[in-house]
């Protein structure tokens, strides 16, 4: 199937039963559909049984084999009894495929937004990542990439340049500080050398955690990459005192290399630039303009140049 510019025309939500249908379940005809931009994610209803959500991939976003990957991870920590939603198992597959469309199915896991104001719960995520961060460096990814300047700055500014999105007014001044930018990057991550590099959450925010009166559980593994371990920690804490009484309790389960905290501030501004590329890369999903009109502000992108600069003069050390 050509997607082209709408990846999801054509995922009719009779496509989407039939599609689960032919996965071996009787849908009950109900279905809601649930927060995701980059992929379209379902709740389904299941005759006499309980619900199912049906995660529907972006069109070229990811190779087979990396979902394959992807969902090899999360099996491995569930197989370790953690916390973690993984892929239900078909026929020997988690990858599903119907009508053209890439999908898997994982069984439905409630729970309401964490609370990491105590001390309590901010030990329990520590440890919890510290028990994730040994199953991740046990293996490598060798299709979904690593958390690098290339992919989460160069390539995103490059996306953004090529755009409309950005003003004219600014491409110059976009470009001049990206590309600095991307150069003092690599000066942070030499200088904190050796960086070990571990199977990774990836995109570690409250979003992705769920909180039920048994404790945490994760879900969503679709940005897992090679990365330093910090990068799922810095997400999840609201400030520096509660980094501190994270890495308490990750200190409980496995050693953490205090180097990487000088990368917090790399870090936090390539998910920023990596943002901007994303929602530039996206634009012609009819979901990203109704989501993100802001972005099709000029203002904000000049905001966003102004939050360039600052990173620029803070890793400078001005």
């Amino acid at each position: 199937m050509n997607h082209g510019d709408a990846p999801y025309a054509g995922l009719s939500p009779d496509l989407i039963l039939d599609a689960v249908a032919d996965a071996g379940f009787e849908p009950d005809g109900r279905m809601l559909a649930m927060g995701s931009y980059e992929n379209r994610v379902y709740q389904i209803g299941i005759e006499d049984g309980t619900p199912l959500v049906a995660k529907f991939y972006r069109p070229a976003r990811w190779s087979d084999a990396a979902i394959a990957e992807e969902h090899q991870f999360a099996l491995e920590l569930l197989h370790a009894e953690l916390p973690v939603v993984a892929p239900l198992i078909l026929e020997g597959r988690s990858l599903l495929e119907f009508e053209g469309f890439r999908f898997s199915l994982y069984p439905r896991q409630g729970g309401r937004s964490p609370e990491l104001e105590t001390r309590d719960n901010l030990e329990w995520m520590g440890r919890l990542l510290a028990r994730i961060h040994g199953v991740g460096s046990r293996g490598r990814f060798s299709e979904r990439g690593q958390i690098d300047v290339d992919t989460f700055v160069s390539k995103p500014a490059a996306a953004v340049l090529e755009s409309e999105l950005l003003p004219a007014s600014l491409h110059k001044r976009y470009a001049d500080e990206t590309a600095a930018l991307a150069d003092l990057l690599d000066e942070c991550f030499e200088a904190a050398a050796p960086i070990r590099q571990i199977r990774l959450h990836g995109d570690c925010h409250r979003g992705n955690v769920l909180w039920t009166d048994a404790g945490p559980h994760f879900v969503d593994l679709d940005d897992a990459r090679m990365g330093p371990a910090v990068q799922d920690l810095w997400m999840l804490a609201p400030s520096a005192a509660a980094l501190d009484i994270l890495l308490e309790g990750y200190a409980e389960f496995r050693d953490f290399d205090p180097a990487e905290l000088a990368l917090i501030d790399p870090l936090r501004i390539m998910r920023q630039v990596h943002w901007a590329g994303w929602v530039a890369m996206r634009w012609h999903d009819p979901a990203f303009p109704m989501a993100f009109a802001h972005v099709g502000e000029a203002r904000w992108w000049e905001e966003h140049c102004n939050d360039l600069a600052e990173a620029i003069s803070t890793l400078s050390g001005n």
